[in-house]
């Protein structure tokens, strides 16, 4: 089954606080180095990564002379503003050296939860990954509430890999993976090395919180796990302290532990589509684009008929054939009703000049489009 993460192109890398603040002492700028310089070789393999990096809360509470993580809302805001600054440069100093740009990614659970704006997110990084970018992720602490903040940055990971289609989310934590107790307090805890990631069992061997620095635990570890399955990503929990952990992790050695999805990214993504969306409205298409659905193409706006329904951009819309009045597919579209009706029957080289900006080509691309 190792095989499957060496396989991957696209992956999430997650590391914890502990891990960045060597257990809270300030940022370890060795240990950022070391990600970096893993990251850049993984790159000229042709693999495309996202970091997703706690850190900011911790080192904000170093530079403020907090040694306790606190408990209230404005504190914790007020150590992610500071914190927030060194870690983004600190690791645009680390890839730097290795020629390579970073991109800050602050996100919120609404970013996520609102269509528009999650297809928009979508964009933006997997945009960043083709120019060779890597982008530092981090929830935006600095406007979280408690209504919408993802609770830890497993969580997050988990959520970014469903994201941009990820194969594979390695978190990198201060244990050496999942242990079937906890083995700081039971000397016979025994390392699982793979398992399936929806197995229950996973969450009554998982402990409770973590260090006082980081937020999470094993728990939220296997949640994330199981989270990331249900877009299709294995995931690997492995011991960040290790000699080249995170490229012999990518690499499919045994190492860690390897929970694996039971479907790929593209199946699970289509089987959402399918079963989980409520459908907005509907584009009418042309026999031609009917054709070319069928032979796994996506939608282009010039195949489109005639619009039904009013929807933002990003809402599930069905396809439906104009010469047989059957619903052959349905998936998210590019753009608004409003602006799909500017753009049926025109050319994708005409998106920009029609609109005066370009979203996407397709008016639905086919990795977000399920035949019925």
């Amino acid at each position: 089954m190792r095989d499957k993460i060496r396989n991957a192109t696209r992956l999430v890398v997650k590391v914890g606080s502990a891990l960045v603040t060597n257990n809270g002492a300030g940022l370890d700028h060795g240990a950022l180095a070391d990600w970096a310089r893993q990251i850049a070789q993984l790159q000229q393999q042709g693999r495309q990564i996202a970091l997703v990096s706690s850190g900011a809360i911790a080192a904000g509470m170093q530079r403020l002379g907090w040694r306790t993580r606190p408990h209230e809302m404005h504190k914790l805001q007020a150590a992610a503003a500071v914190g927030q600054m060194g870690l983004a440069q600190a690791y645009e100093d680390a890839f730097s050296r290795h020629g390579l740009h970073t991109a800050q990614i602050l996100l919120t659970h609404d970013d996520l939860a609102d269509r528009k704006r999650y297809l928009n997110a979508r964009s933006t990084i997997t945009t960043l990954l083709k120019y060779g970018v890597v982008p530092i992720i981090n929830e935006n602490d600095t406007v979280v509430t408690d209504e919408i903040k993802f609770g830890d940055n497993d969580t997050l990971g988990a959520l970014v890999a469903n994201l941009i289609e990820a194969e594979a989310l390695i978190i990198l934590t201060d244990q050496d993976g999942l242990f079937t107790a906890d083995p700081r307090k039971d000397p016979d805890a025994t390392l699982i090395s793979e398992g399936q990631a929806e197995d229950p069992v996973y969450r009554s061997m998982a402990g409770g919180a973590g260090s006082g620095i980081s937020k999470g635990g094993m728990l939220t570890k296997i949640l994330a796990a199981q989270r990331a399955a249900r877009s299709g990503a294995h995931t690997m929990i492995v011991g960040g302290r290790h000699a080249d952990a995170l490229a012999r992790a990518a690499g499919g050695e045994p190492i860690g532990t390897l929970l694996h999805a039971s479907s790929t990214p593209l199946q699970a993504r289509k089987q959402w589509l399918a079963d989980h969306l409520k459908v907005a409205g509907t584009f009418v298409i042309d026999a031609g684009a009917a054709k070319a659905l069928r032979a796994g193409k996506s939608l282009l706006p010039v195949g489109i008929v005639e619009v039904e329904g009013d929807f933002e951009r990003g809402a599930a819309v069905a396809c439906r054939d104009d010469e047989t009045g059957v619903i052959l597919a349905r998936g998210l579209s590019s753009y608004s009703s409003a602006e799909a009706r500017r753009l049926k029957r025109k050319p994708s080289r005409e998106v920009e000049a029609t609109l005066g900006y370009v979203a996407e080509t397709e008016a639905i691309h086919r990795d977000n489009l399920i035949l019925l």
